[in-house]
This record gives C-alpha cells, structure tokens and sequence, in this order.
C-alpha cells in the first residue's frame, strides 16, 4: 500500500512540473478575469460532476475570500439552482442546462469558464455559444487533447493529463491560483493580513 501511495504522490509532482509550461495561459486567463471585473462585470462558472463542484468552488473564492478579508467579487456558477437545472433539462434537453441560464443573466462582458476533463461537455460548448453570441468571453478547463472546447472557447487551459482524477486536481490548483492573482490585484494594497479563513 505504501508503495501505491507513494506513487501517486510522485504521478501527482510531475503532472503539476509539467504544469508549469501553461504558466503564460494561466497569466492570460487572469488578465481576463481581472478586465472583466474591473468593467463592473462577473465571471459565471459551469460544469458536470466534479468539475460542477469546481466551478461552486472557485465562484464561492471569489464572491467570498480568498486569502485575505475584501469586498467581493461578482461570481456565480450556473451548477447550483436544481430548480432551474430541472425545469431546463426536462423542457429543453440536459445539452441546454447551462445555456439557457446563460441567455437569461450573462451581459456583454461577462466571462463564462466552462470546466470539463474531457473538453467535449455538450451543455458548456452549446453554452459558448451563446456566449459568442453576447459578447461573453469564454474559458475552458480541460484535459491534455482539449476535445471541442479547445476550439470553441477563447483561450484553454489544457492541463497536461488524461487521467480525470488528475485533470481535476490541476484544475482547483489552477483555479486557486487566478482566484489568488486576481484578488491581489485589485485589493492587495488594502490587505497587508493575508490570514486565510
């Protein structure tokens, strides 16, 4: 057993070695987020499975805190209203679960980060569209190859693995960094505590 933790340990410090070479992308995205909300606009999260609790996750870093105390950050995700997931895949179809939130509270300057291990979630690629549509900016979190949502999004943070459980860990170690990034921007001068909760 030791031996099977030991190696996971040492799969996980090389995926996130390799990491590094997204290192600009992750800049990118950041600088994304970061034009966004200093224009007074939001960034909105989606995902399936895991990448649903990832995208509650980071929405909550940045509506909440990070790492120290400041106002918050207008962020939302589209995962976490059953009612509305309900109605809208029962009345349209599961591919419009996200889209159709989207249609309804994203605004021109916006920016919609779809999370996904394999790049190819239907509901996040219908929602891109629509986000093209709006004048949204659209980002993806995937898996190595990228799948369709490296085509359809803005910019794509492909993470070097095709294992899901190891795509998910590099995608909140990710997300955890940007959120990080961005609050430092905008409120680091204020906050010399960086205590986290």
């Amino acid at each position: 057993m030791i031996n099977m933790i030991e190696t996971a340990f040492e799969n996980i410090a090389d995926n996130f070695m390799k990491l590094k070479q997204k290192s600009s992308v992750v800049e990118q995205i950041a600088k994304i987020w970061i034009e966004a909300l200093g224009n007074g606009n939001k960034v909105i999260f989606c995902g399936n499975g895991g990448s649903a609790a990832d995208s509650q996750h980071l929405a909550a870093e940045l509506m909440g805190r990070y790492k120290f105390d400041r106002a918050p950050m207008p962020a939302m995700s589209l995962t976490v209203d059953t009612s509305a997931l309900t109605a809208i895949g029962n009345d349209y179809g599961y591919d419009k679960v996200f889209s159709r939130q989207l249609k309804g509270i994203g605004n021109k300057g916006d920016v919609l980060v779809g999370i996904s291990t394999s790049g190819n979630s239907k509901n996040i690629i219908d929602a891109f569209a629509v986000a093209k549509e709006k004048g949204i900016r659209t980002v993806a979190f995937t898996g190595e190859g990228g799948g369709e949502m490296l085509k359809s999004a803005d910019i794509c943070l492909n993470v070097p693995s095709s294992i899901t459980n190891n795509i998910q860990e590099m995608h909140i170690a990710c997300g955890h960094l940007i959120c990080g990034i961005v609050e430092a921007h905008f409120f680091a001068n204020q906050n010399k505590d960086h205590k986290a909760a």
